[in-house]
């Protein structure tokens, strides 16, 4: 694995700028407003290519053991004890506080390197600022501004003086056999748990306050030697429910992370059925076009009769999504994760498949013959070959005449015959249709001068006729 260096400070000193600086990225969460940042981020620092190595963003540590602030210090502390190096990032502009000097000791204690990341140090005397912390007595300083880029190139260069040789693989690779998953739904359906229970660990914060999770978090794992990404994302809730700023930013992420997966999990809360809210998410991910796999947590804790209610509410409400498998799982217990995975496998497999051109066109072939397209304004439109468009979702091109006049029944249907033919299970399949050109659409017909004194002598002719 690559060296690890941990990001560690009280809340709002600047930790997910400074992320997204050495990263080169905006994969961190960044506002004004304290505690944005709740659970571990990984990225990779590639500013050096020879030298790569992985950075952990953590929630500020405020000093409290209880609730959401207390899990947020536990995150932070687990990321401190598994890094090679801790950059301990205070605030250059207040000065030190009480809760940094309680940070500095508990890092004291964990007998890794610490090096002192003197932030937001521009437009001010950087001098005096590292001054006031250098009752700490930490060699290690660094002056930096990390939404400005100012000093970066000093820290940079020093920590990997200090870091261990590059190993085989980062944290985050991008190995094209990884199937990324997202796992998305409103707030508290048990996204968190479920990735918690899948890693085995701790991992992200579970809370039952709604919200809890506001960053989109990566982790790649290796289960029964196939390689994922579990893509945790923020709750999507209804518009007129989105208040804070920091929230519209989690619903921009987490329509990112849709956006870029491959499988799209999406968690539904057995005991209140598909609300409002999503169908909301299930829009999303349609308008994405990625596989879908419906996941029903909270199955576990229904009666006999509340599942038979649940089950029926679950085939009208999806009707629109049926070729999307439903899986019923405890995301608390564990049970159905099996089933879970495979549906995934079924899902990726079809999104991912490759076609070749004479088997599409034999599929549209064999679907005109069964059931022609219908006569509109006189005319059957033709459907005259196909070929393969794309992935993820499968893309089907189809080439003929007349084809704006397709009545959208017929182009369902088409998509129904090509998902049943190709056996493809929890991916949208959309068409392409394409009509050819008419080559004498925009060619003016210019009379010869004997076909000018032919139509002057028919006219004529007419005329004497009346």
């Amino acid at each position: 694995m690559l060296p690890l260096v941990a990001l560690v400070g009280r809340p709002n000193v600047g930790k997910s700028t400074l992320f997204n600086a050495l990263t080169r990225t905006r994969d961190a969460l960044v506002h004004d407003a304290p505690g944005v940042t709740r659970d571990r981020n990984y990225g990779v620092c590639r500013q050096d290519p020879v030298r790569p190595f992985v950075l952990v963003d953590t929630g500020g540590i405020a000093g409290s053991e209880e609730g959401l602030a207390g899990a947020t210090a536990r995150q932070s502390r687990a990321a401190a004890e598994e890094a090679d190096l801790i950059l301990f990032v205070v605030d250059g502009r207040e000065g030190a506080s009480a809760l940094d000097d309680a940070v500095l000791a508990w890092l004291r204690k964990t007998a890794k390197p610490v090096y002192l990341v003197v932030n937001k140090t521009d437009g001010i005397d950087a001098q005096a600022a590292l001054g006031e912390f250098a009752r700490y007595g930490i060699k290690d300083m660094f002056g930096v501004s990390s939404a400005h880029r100012q000093g970066l190139d000093g820290l940079l260069a020093r920590v990997l003086q200090v870091l261990p040789g590059d190993g085989d693989a980062p944290i985050l690779d991008e190995d094209p056999e990884r199937i990324r998953i997202a796992f998305v739904g409103r707030p508290n359906v048990g996204k968190s748990t479920l990735v918690n229970r899948i890693l085995g660990e701790e991992r992200m914060i579970a809370s039952d306050v709604p919200g809890t999770t506001r960053d989109s978090i990566a982790v790649d794992i290796e289960r029964d030697g196939r390689k994922y990404r579990l893509v945790d994302t923020a709750g999507l809730r209804r518009k007129s429910r989105v208040e804070e700023a920091v929230e519209k930013f989690s619903i921009v992420k987490t329509l990112q992370a849709i956006e870029h997966c491959q499988v799209a999990v999406i968690l539904l809360d057995a005991g209140e059925g598909v609300t409002e809210q999503d169908a909301g998410v299930l829009g999303a991910v349609l308008d994405a076009g990625r596989a879908l796999v419906v996941a029903v947590n909270k199955w576990d804790g229904q009666s006999d009769y509340q599942r038979q209610q649940t089950q029926a509410l679950l085939a009208r409400k999806l009707a629109f999504v049926d070729w999307a498998e439903a899986v019923r799982i405890s995301a608390l217990h564990g049970s159905g994760l099996r089933e879970l995975f495979r549906a995934i496998h079924r899902a990726h497999a079809s999104a991912m498949r490759q076609f070749g051109t004479a088997e599409v066109t034999r599929a549209l072939e064999a679907a005109v013959e069964a059931h022609p397209p219908p006569i509109v304004r006189g005319h059957a439109p033709k459907l005259r070959f196909a070929h393969p468009g794309g992935e993820n979702p499968p893309t089907f091109v189809v080439h003929g005449n007349r084809l704006r006049a397709l009545p959208d029944s017929y182009r369902r249907y088409l998509e129904n015959f090509f998902r049943k033919r190709f056996k493809l299970v929890g991916t949208p399949v959309r068409f392409v249709f394409k009509e050819g050109e008419n080559p004498y659409k925009d060619r003016k017909n210019v009379l010869s001068e004997r076909q000018v004194a032919k139509k002057q002598r028919l006219i004529r002719h007419v005329k004497r006729g009346k």
